[in-house]
């Protein structure tokens, strides 16, 4: 099998990450994609994090009036995201634990 490279436009620290998990599991092309994706939204998450540890997590608007950083949301979307590959990716190597969440009672 051809050694995998990791994306460029991927962080160093993510990168090593991403060739580790290609080196220990054996994934498919639409694993890749994913954690690519993966990737990309760790990256995202630290980059607005370095931002609202820049300039704080709140910022005077027009009026003066403070308001979250924008690159709250962004974090907090990353986070999501990047939590949400890694359990689609189902990397985890105990098969005692339950893959999913539990299932919303509503549903059931």
């Amino acid at each position: 099998m051809a050694r995998k490279r990791a994306p460029d436009h991927l962080g160093l620290e993510t990168q090593r990450w991403w060739l580790k998990v290609t080196r220990e599991f054996e994934l498919d092309d639409h694993h890749l994609k994913l954690l690519t994706l993966a990737g990309e939204a760790w990256d995202r998450c630290q980059e607005a994090r370095e931002r609202i540890a820049q300039d704080g997590a709140y910022l005077p608007d027009r009026f003066g009036q403070l308001r979250a950083h924008p690159a709250i949301a962004v974090e907090r979307d990353s986070k999501i995201a990047f939590c949400r590959l890694l359990r689609e990716l189902d990397l985890d190597v105990s098969v005692s634990e339950p893959k999913r969440p539990p299932m919303l009672r509503r549903y059931a």
